[in-house]
């Protein structure tokens, strides 16, 4: 049985479990806390849509998400430690492009991702983005035709 995964609202009932999120990489630079992203997004409001990532009923990620000036971005996305390796990554990757299809009319969609991450380039190529010739701060830009 596929259980469902889903973007929910962060609110006083699951934000202190966002913070208890945890994921390894190669280096911590690779992914932000999840307490730095839910500040930004607080600072960034308007533009910024911060999501906890739930397979059911259980919390098993977070991702914040850049929906401003048509410029669609995935800017951290974190599956935590205990629930990696199953597929809920790519699930909850295609769940966040629905999103912003759906919500903002997305046209492409942008993830940064650190020029060394070399894990984090090949997820998403799998899910069909490219890198593009956007290069900034270390971070390539990778796109996602949606149309």
């Amino acid at each position: 049985m596929i259980l469902l995964v889903e973007l929910r609202t962060i609110n006083e009932d699951n934000y202190q479990q966002c913070f208890g999120l945890k994921a390894s990489v190669e280096r911590e630079s690779f992914v932000d806390p999840v307490t730095y992203s839910l500040a930004e997004a607080w600072v960034f409001h308007e533009d910024t849509r911060p999501f906890a990532i739930y397979e059911d009923d259980k919390m098993i990620g977070f991702v914040s998400m850049y929906v401003g000036e048509g410029n669609h971005q995935i800017i951290n996305f974190l599956i935590d430690d205990a629930f990696q390796r199953k597929g809920l990554g790519t699930r909850a990757a295609k769940e966040c492009i629905h999103y912003l299809r759906k919500e903002y009319n997305a046209g492409r969609v942008s993830v940064p991702v650190e020029l060394e991450n070399t894990a984090a380039r090949k997820f998403w190529e799998k899910l069909g983005f490219s890198p593009s010739n956007n290069i900034e701060d270390g971070y390539v830009f990778m796109r996602l035709d949606l149309s």
